[in-house]
């Protein structure tokens, strides 16, 4: 069992989860907690041993915890995502690979593209693909079409596997703190298009990747995951875009683990993360 909770701090908390634990019979196996002593906000993940017979609800912790907590009791194991994609594979790849081997920590319930070109390799993993253009008459239809298909599965969050189109705030405000973007750049250094361009053409030693959560402000949401690595003078644009295909893929990888499996907290544009 996973308990995740987020509130202000104050003391006792710890004494009071770990009482109601005891309480219901249940045996704490592990706790990550942190408090923000700036915000005073404190979290703690706790994975907890549920004997049978045993149970606890959100109501038992609540009355002992301050008024803003946000209580989340065995959040769903298997969660559901849609992936969109533009035309570049390497984020998509990946992602089906772990899900066709059951170690991605979601189900892929489709991909859409605004493209086709990506077409082919879903059909082999056998998941479905939908080509939404968009080359539309407005962005407001195209937008509207890819929300009317992702309400269709219900998933748990969207994840933007290189979908090179800037989604409207109107799009984000359906999904709120549920998309998952992998921008190539370390943000946030080289925010928006041709990062690799603008890197070079600034003469960096090192180049990444981040995984955020998207948010109204392009390229400046609650940052989930970064990573890095070394460049010379002797790469060209090029030479820096290829190697940062490694990193994009290894950076959302780790970020799906993370909030996939629970591990991340939101709290206005930060993120707590426990690895």
């Amino acid at each position: 069992m996973i308990i995740i909770i987020q509130c202000r701090d104050r003391v006792g908390l710890v004494s009071a989860i770990s009482g109601a634990m005891s309480k219901a019979g249940l045996n704490i196996i592990n706790m990550d907690e942190y408090v923000d002593k700036a915000e005073n906000r404190f979290f703690v993940r706790l994975n907890v041993e549920q004997p049978e017979g045993t149970g606890l609800h959100e109501d038992d912790l609540k009355p002992l915890l301050p008024d803003d907590a946000i209580v989340t009791i065995n959040p769903s194991p298997e969660k559901k995502i849609v992936v969109m994609v533009t035309k570049e594979y390497h984020c998509l790849a990946d992602i089906l690979v772990r899900n066709y081997f059951k170690t991605l920590g979601a189900t892929v319930q489709a991909v859409i593209g605004n493209h086709n070109v990506l077409e082919d390799i879903c059909r082999r993993f056998g998941i479905p693909f939908h080509y939404i253009t968009h080359e539309q008459e407005t962005k407001g239809q195209f937008e509207a079409a890819i929300a009317d298909t992702i309400n269709n599965y219900n998933p748990d969050y969207v994840v933007l596997a290189k979908f090179m189109r800037i989604l409207s705030p109107e799009f984000v405000a359906r999904f709120p703190m549920r998309v998952i973007n992998i921008h190539h750049s370390f943000l946030p250094a080289f925010i928006g298009a041709n990062p690799y361009r603008q890197a070079y053409n600034r003469g960096v030693k090192i180049i990444g990747a981040t995984a955020h959560f998207v948010t109204n402000d392009l390229d400046e949401g609650p940052i989930i995951s970064q990573q890095t690595i070394h460049v010379n003078h002797t790469y060209t644009a090029q030479d820096m875009m290829k190697a940062g295909r490694e990193v994009e893929t290894s950076v959302l990888a780790n970020a799906l683990q993370l909030v996939l499996h629970d591990r991340v907290f939101v709290y206005k544009n930060k993120t707590v993360v426990f690895e």
